[in-house]
């Protein structure tokens, strides 16, 4: 099944051409002699139908691709374009970063969820609830039964242990990304 998906992108033809393919290796045949694996015969089968399929669709066209746009089609491009074909504001791609970049980003997670790992379990569960969960100093001290000025302490302590960490590790400036 996933091979005839992926050849055809259509779920419904996939199924009819594996089932045709089935059906026709257990007809009663003189055509499978033992020379190679039953599977490998099948499979063979199902190749030939997926061609067939595949030939027969470049003979054809689609009703639907005749009509024009269809409801769905014109919403999602009122979503996209304006009236005069132009992107809008919202939907305008922007550039992709350089592979380079990408891979900086990636190192410096890597590194950052390193140095995050190696803090001292108290501090970095502060630094967790602040900066990866958004939280208010007021909610953590609330959550962690903490005073206003020791969660403080906590989270500075734990930034200072970071940038020491990235550092230690060979980030070196602010501007890494570009």
């Amino acid at each position: 099944m996933r091979f005839a998906r992926l050849q055809l992108r259509d779920d419904h033809l996939a199924e009819d051409a594996v089932q045709d393919a089935l059906t026709a290796a257990c007809q009663p045949s003189n055509e499978f002699s033992g020379r190679a694996q039953h599977k490998t015969w099948v499979f063979a089968i199902l190749r030939n139908k997926l061609i067939d399929i595949m030939r027969a669709r470049r003979r054809t066209i689609n009703a639907s691709a005749l009509e024009g746009d269809t409801e769905d089609d014109s919403v999602f491009d009122r979503e996209l374009f304006d009236d005069g074909g132009h992107w809008t504001n919202h939907a305008r791609p922007r550039p992709w970063p350089r592979p380079d970049t990408l891979l900086a980003r990636q190192q410096f997670w890597q590194l950052f969820d390193g140095c995050l790992n190696a803090l001292p379990a108290s501090i970095g569960r502060v630094f967790a609830m602040r900066e990866l969960l958004e939280m208010d100093i007021a909610e953590i001290c609330e959550e962690l039964g903490l005073e206003a000025n020791h969660c403080s302490v906590l989270l500075y302590r734990a930034r200072t242990r970071l940038r020491t960490c990235l550092s230690a590790k060979g980030l070196e400036t602010d501007d890494a990304f570009g």
